[in-house]
């Protein structure tokens, strides 16, 4: 077999002189090295973090939905309770029976039977003057009638 390398080499003595600026450059790629995998952690983080509110928002997006499916159901059952036939037969199953015309606005009738008496007793008013509005009691309801009866 050939030996190729001679057994003593005539360089050994030979000292290499220490490169001091690789030393620098090599912390330098370290730094440089940790930024950018700091980077790219961050990234990752910003990433994930984007991907938890993209589903926490859907989620609330579905909810929005439903809540508004059921706002609409809920004003649809309002509106059909609310109509006036539904109330019409509600009040008649209670017994409650269509107003009479007496019935129809008794404040105005009580304010115009206040300011009448008001102008008979001030002698203003006579049953002879044309254009008298003097209106006649009418009677209400037997319920009406109870109310004012003591007991």
């Amino acid at each position: 077999m050939v030996r190729r390398v001679p057994s003593k080499q005539r360089n050994a003595a030979v000292l290499r002189e220490r490169d001091r600026d690789a030393l620098k450059r090599l912390g330098l790629l370290l730094a440089c090295g940790l930024v950018i995998a700091c980077g790219f952690v961050y990234a990752g983080g910003q990433h994930f973090a984007a991907l938890k509110l993209g589903y926490q928002t859907e989620k609330l997006r579905t909810i929005r939905d439903e809540l508004t499916e059921e706002q609409h159901r809920l004003l649809l059952e309002r509106e059909a309770a609310a109509s006036p036939l539904r109330l019409e037969r509600a009040a008649r199953r209670l017994g409650m029976q269509p107003p009479q015309a007496a019935q129809i606005d008794p404040l105005k009738r009580s304010l115009n039977n206040l300011t009448n008496k008001a102008l008979q007793s001030s002698g203003r008013l006579s049953e002879s003057q044309p254009g008298s509005t003097r209106t006649s009691a009418q009677p209400g309801t037997k319920a009406q009638l109870d109310r004012k009866q003591p007991k």
